[in-house]
């Protein structure tokens, strides 16, 4: 199984639009991060988790010729804005599978409403087959996938286990029997904004306590803000066995 983390950076994306902070302004293209994407290529199959309003760019940037399935970890803009842009893949594959929680497909419904009302379909826009998933496992061709349900704020979101691989987003609170769904996996991503307490979102300290509690192999931070710092000083910091994901890295499991 790969891992390419395409994007990971909080709903502004670093730089932030018109922002002087030292952050913004560093020339470390580990400092620059794409809107929260993951992809997971496992047997020939290509699996995207969210697919934000960076998505072009990012299927570009790393030469993505196919997609087989998007999980949906919840509905806010970062998360789902490049929904559309999954047209080059439908045009060759056909109806594109999309997983979610049935509320954000209620919202995708009513902001994407030409994608997934097939009445009187636009002939260039395009298609997809909706999952609705709830908090069990289910499979995706025989590649067992286990919801993760945390609360983002007030939001509920899922995070997603995938065999030794687990990824959250956009997590503040988790219950005890759903952090007992990750323990044993090699592998963990989980967000960590910055530096001081947030009201939606794990700050470093909160991720790094998450982080001791599943007990992983490896872990790597992702939904990464300017206000947590720069990269190279931060990641000098963590644990031996955490890292700060960055754009376009690419992991083996």
């Amino acid at each position: 199984m790969q891992i390419t983390f395409l994007g990971t950076g909080t709903s502004q994306g670093i730089p932030v639009i018109g922002s002087k902070h030292p952050v913004c302004l560093s020339e470390n293209p580990k400092d620059k991060r794409l809107r929260v994407s993951v992809l997971i290529e496992w047997e020939g199959y290509t699996i995207l988790i969210d697919c934000g309003p960076d998505f072009r760019t990012q299927m570009l940037t790393n030469n993505i010729e196919k997609l087989d399935a998007v999980l949906f970890t919840h509905e806010h803009n970062d998360h789902t804005a490049g929904l559309d842009d999954i047209r080059p893949f439908f045009f060759k594959q056909g109806d594109i599978p999309i997983f979610a929680h049935p509320r954000v497909l209620q919202n995708l419904h009513k902001r994407f409403e030409y994608i997934l009302n097939n009445d009187d379909k636009y002939p260039g826009a395009p298609s997809v087959q909706i999952n609705e998933i709830e908090n069990k496992a289910f499979f995706f061709k025989k590649l067992p996938i286990t919801p993760v349900n945390a609360m983002h704020n007030r939001l509920q979101v899922f995070g997603f286990r995938l065999k030794n691989f687990a990824y959250l987003t956009d997590v503040k609170t988790i219950e005890p029997e759903e952090t007992e769904k990750l323990k044993g996996v090699k592998v963990l991503v989980i967000n960590a904004l910055r530096q001081e307490p947030h009201h939606s979102h794990f700050s470093l300290e909160e991720a790094l306590a998450f982080i001791a509690e599943v007990d992983p192999e490896q872990a790597y931070i992702t939904h990464i803000s300017h206000l947590l710092g720069f990269h190279d000083e931060i990641q000098a910091t963590l644990p031996k066995n955490v890292f700060l994901a960055y754009d376009n890295l690419k992991i083996t499991i």
